[in-house]
């Protein structure tokens, strides 16, 4: 038989059946073409019978030079096997633990609650588990790996403690399968081309000059968090090349570990041709107190606010006001915005961001010597109180300073509104409002303190505003947090409120309150009688909240006494359970080269024990082949696949 497209020894076209011939293989083209401009506008390259429509001669020359090009491929030499998976010293998890982990990743509960409504919501278990997971320095199991990397790719949340427990093997995976590409980007030691902490500096040069653009990101990532003046010296010796985009994620990284010894580096970004890097050095310069930048923001701020306290006690000291009269281009090279956003005048615009970049601790020098709370009791003339005090609180959180959040969030039992005000002290105060933020606020302040002003908060005005409040709280709550949300909680069910009002502060307290507290709460999951005026069912939805409430607690605390290896002991051989465990998710192998490159491939599953990796899906003869990750059917085996050394 003649090549797929010969057409036999003189090189003519083959006839098909009813007339047809067969195109050689370099006419394919035209055949397309023709059926794409249609048969009317562009005469086929086939022999047409007398009396045979001209599009069905077409469509019959193309199925039988599709066969005829099918059947002449050559299978294509097999691509080499990726290197050997890296090994993993850390401890195995205990086998109770590698189990709870097959079953979070399946979101099956297990021996639970039935009802519906009380039973977990294991979605919200999976970053406690991982968390306590990776605090106890276990592996992931290599069986699992294929299922945590999937759980990870689709919750961005889940990434920076599944990739740590996934570890180096975790990483080896995630390079064969692009659709976890991800773990290869950010954060330090991922996605670094294989180096180490300990990696030379050739290694590190030579990935830094070769390397992809988030393996490059990830590098400057660990030598910052290694040594930060090698970072940013890695990183200047190549900013004037970059590109603009490139600029920005590479000068983002810098803020961890920001030091003083980064100033001229990022004084030197504040001339970039890209507005978005100038914005960004300007704002790390900022968070600098000692900085140029902040000096010089400093003076101007000088300029246009200060204290007015009349002599012989004349009146009361105030803070006077002058809003800048324009954004010069000296301002704007310090990164402030000249055009504001809609709604807010260019004075207030521009006086908010030279004072939200000045050190607080300028105001207690110019305003004789008073602390950060008898700064904030000081009345604002004119109005200008809004926009001052927002500035402020925005320099308190860049600039993390505990005293001044302490003073601008104030007493939590105070009242949360103000008198009624009308005209564009209305407007100017509603768009201030979302810069006098208390969560952002309380975020600079320390954990026990923090916990302590919300639990105060609560008791005073309820849970309706304190959803945002405690998600910056540290977990476990403390015991007077966990009791004021609980009471809360109780009173709003006493009270005969729709229970579905406070679905997220019960979310929050499943995933917060101290497990501990799990029997406690036991006498809260009764059904009592509905208040005449209550919401009709409510009684019996409380009752379920309280119960989900309770199993979660319970579960939590199941959870760490099997990561404790509470009944066991956990060793660095494969765990092997005594009761059947949930079927671990098995990872695609190598599938081998098909005949038809055309053709859609499938996948293949293997079931490796637990001390072998899952092996990578190999490339085949046509990389444009639709292929299917996951589970498919075993295959027959063609070669060993690639193993993880024990």
């Amino acid at each position: 038989m003649a090549e797929a497209g010969s057409g036999g020894p003189e090189g003519g076209a083959e006839t098909a059946p009813g007339g047809g011939a067969v195109p050689e293989a370099d006419a394919w083209g035209d055949l397309l073409a023709a059926a794409l401009l249609g048969t009317e506008r562009r005469r086929p390259p086939v022999t047409v019978r007398p009396g045979q429509d001209p599009a069905a001669a077409l469509l019959d020359a193309a199925a039988l030079s599709t066969v005829a090009r099918r059947a002449g491929v050559r299978p294509a030499a097999a691509w080499p096997l990726p290197a050997p998976a890296p090994a993993d010293p850390r401890p195995a998890l205990p086998a109770a633990a590698r189990r709870r982990l097959g079953l979070l990743l399946a979101d099956r509960v297990g021996q639970g609650p039935s009802g519906p409504r009380a039973a977990p919501d294991l979605t919200e278990l999976l970053p406690q588990w991982l968390a306590m997971a990776n605090g106890h320095g276990y592996r992931a199991p290599d069986a699992l790996l294929p299922a945590l990397l999937d759980a990870a790719r689709a919750r961005t949340d889940l990434r920076p403690d599944a990739l740590a427990l996934a570890g180096p093997r975790g990483l080896w995976l995630a390079r064969l399968n692009a659709e976890w590409k991800f773990a290869l980007r950010g954060g330090p030691g991922r996605g670094t081309g294989g180096l180490s902490e300990s990696a030379t500096p050739e290694e590190v040069a030579k990935l830094w000059e070769e390397g992809l653009f988030a393996e490059r990101v990830s590098l400057l990532s660990m030598v910052r968090h290694r040594d930060p003046a090698a970072g940013l010296a890695l990183l200047a010796g190549t900013w004037a090349t970059e590109r603009a985009e490139d600029r920005l994620m590479f000068l983002d990284s810098l803020r961890d570990n920001l030091s003083p010894g980064d100033e001229p580096f990022l004084e030197q970004a504040l001339a970039d041709r890209s507005r978005n890097v100038r914005a960004t050095a300007a704002e790390l310069l900022s968070a600098l107190p000692c900085s140029a930048l902040a000096r010089r923001m400093a003076e101007r701020s000088r300029a246009h606010v200060r204290l007015e306290d009349p002599a012989g006690g004349a009146g009361a000291p105030r803070i006077v006001v002058r809003a800048p009269e324009e954004c010069d281009s000296a301002m704007q090279r310090d990164g402030v915005v000249p055009k504001p956003p809609s709604g807010r005048g260019e004075k207030a615009w521009w006086l908010g961001q030279l004072v939200e970049s000045t050190p607080l601790e300028c105001w207690t020098e110019w305003f004789g010597g008073r602390g950060a709370a008898a700064v904030v009791a000081l009345p604002v003339a004119d109005g200008w109180q809004p926009d001052l005090h927002a500035a402020w609180c925005r320099a308190a959180v860049r600039q993390r300073n505990t005293a001044w959040s302490r003073a601008l969030l104030g007493s939590p039992a105070a009242p949360l509104s103000t008198p009624p005000i009308a005209g564009e002290a209305a407007l100017a105060a509603a768009v201030t409002a979302s810069w006098r933020d208390p969560a952002k606020l309380l975020s600079a302040l320390p954990p026990e303190e923090r916990a302590g002003w919300v639990a105060e908060f609560i008791a005073a005005h309820g849970l309706s505003d304190a959803f945002r409040l405690l998600g910056v709280c540290a977990v476990p709550w403390s015991e007077p947090l966990g009791r004021a949300v609980v009471d809360a909680l109780d009173i709003a069910r006493d009270a005969g409120s729709y229970p579905w009002s406070f679905s997220g502060v019960m979310g929050l307290a499943e995933r917060c309150l101290d497990p501990a507290q799990a029997d406690r709460l036991e006498v809260l999951t009764a059904v009592s009688d509905e208040p005449e005026d209550g919401s009709p069912g409510a009684v019996g939805y409380w009752s379920e909240s309280f119960q989900r409430l309770v199993g979660t607690l319970r579960l939590r605390a199941v959870m760490r006494d099997e990561l404790n290896g509470a009944g066991e002991t956990p060793s660095n051989s494969p765990e092997t359970p005594t009761s059947a465990p949930p079927p671990d998710p098995a990872p695609p192998t190598a599938p081998q080269p098909a005949a038809d490159p055309t053709a859609a491939r499938t996948p293949h599953q293997t079931t490796p024990p637990e001390s072998h990796p899952p092996t990578a899906p190999q490339p085949t003869a046509d990389p444009t082949a639709p292929r299917t990750p996951g589970l498919a059917e075993p295959r027959p085996a063609a070669r060993t696949p690639p193993r993880m050394p024990e």
